[in-house]
């Protein structure tokens, strides 16, 4: 396959699109199973609304893997002990760190140039997570000495913030987790502030599990912008069966990296498609799933509001609560 990273235009994604869903349904079997299930003939898909999305559910019960490959790791979904957990199995950990880089690097910056932090206690304490993965990645790219991670120490973690008021800091966190951090700043036994940083970005990547009283998402975001007395708090959205991440600089619109499509589909009928500004379920194409599944169907609501942005507004009724899920918006 040719490097989905050179991808510059609408038709240099067709056609990488049709390429990868023709390996696919050649290479791994659960996905071919599942064409041939709904009697779709591959040469038949000549466009991106023709190319049948899996459902996300199979990664929980199916190693969805290329057959020409080995996994080296596998990453897991996060839930309670009695769920079934979803299996994303890697069999090139380049193409995802290739993936964090340039997706990082396009919306955000060179990760060389910025001290990272993390606070994402409910990450940290499991195995396999994707995200972890992701910030591990970019700290070592970083190599800065004051990287690093934060449980529960509030404490450890406003003495730095104020002690690096001056340098480029991304601080990434879980929801519920830098609401906790802010309520420590303001309401624990004497108010402490934060000093006021323009080279601070807060970069919240979703996830309350019903830790917070449940908020809109834009809500969410005045609260962590007049807490860390920024206007740069971005969002990350991406999942453990995707290897690639779209980000929200501002108004909770998403922009994808040159590889990764979003699609809304109609809620009702899975074959068709929502225009611009109508809600409905999220389909997403990631190209850097080479070796797994590239075309997914998954439980979140979304909708398209430019040719370029769009925006996550929840979880389908019924669908399982997931560590990364996002807020109603």
């Amino acid at each position: 396959m040719e490097n989905i990273f050179n991808i510059h235009t609408e038709q240099d994604f067709l056609e990488a699109s049709l390429k990868t869903f023709r390996y696919q349904y050649e290479n791994v079997e659960i996905y071919r199973s599942f064409v041939d299930y709904l009697k779709i003939d591959p040469e038949q898909v000549d466009e991106l609304t023709k190319i049948p999305f899996l459902p996300i559910e199979m990664f929980k019960n199916h190693q969805i893997l290329d057959r020409n490959a080995t996994a080296g790791l596998y990453f897991q979904s996060s839930g309670t002990t009695q769920m079934n957990l979803s299996k994303h199995f890697i069999a090139d950990e380049n193409i995802y760190q290739e993936s964090i880089y340039r997706s990082f690097e396009q919306f955000i910056g060179k990760p060389e140039d910025f001290i990272f932090l993390g606070l994402l206690p409910s990450y940290l304490e499991r195995q396999n997570s994707s995200l972890i993965y992701m910030v591990d990645y970019l700290m070592k790219k970083s190599s800065q000495p004051e990287n690093g991670y934060f449980l529960y120490n509030h404490s450890d973690l406003f003495e730095l913030l104020n002690t690096l008021k001056d340098k480029k800091v991304i601080l990434f966190g879980v929801s519920f987790a830098l609401l906790d951090f802010l309520d420590y700043c303001h309401f624990g036994q004497s108010e402490k502030s934060l000093h006021s940083s323009e080279n601070l970005i807060v970069i919240e990547t979703g996830g309350m599990k019903g830790r917070k009283e449940e908020m809109t998402k834009d809500e969410l975001l005045k609260i962590l912008q007049d807490g860390f007395k920024t206007d740069r708090i971005y969002s990350e959205y991406s999942m453990t069966e995707l290897l690639s991440q779209a980000y929200s600089l501002g108004n909770n619109e998403y922009q994808c990296p040159n590889w990764m499509r979003i699609m809304v589909r109609n809620a009702e009928d899975p074959f068709s498609y929502e225009n611009i500004g109508r809600t409905g379920a999220v389909n997403i194409i990631d190209l850097a799933n080479i070796h797994s599944c590239s075309f997914i169907a998954t439980q979140d609501l979304g909708k398209i509001v430019s040719h370029d942005t769009f925006q996550i507004l929840g979880r389908i009724d019924h669908s399982d609560i997931r560590g990364c899920s996002l807020l109603v918006s």
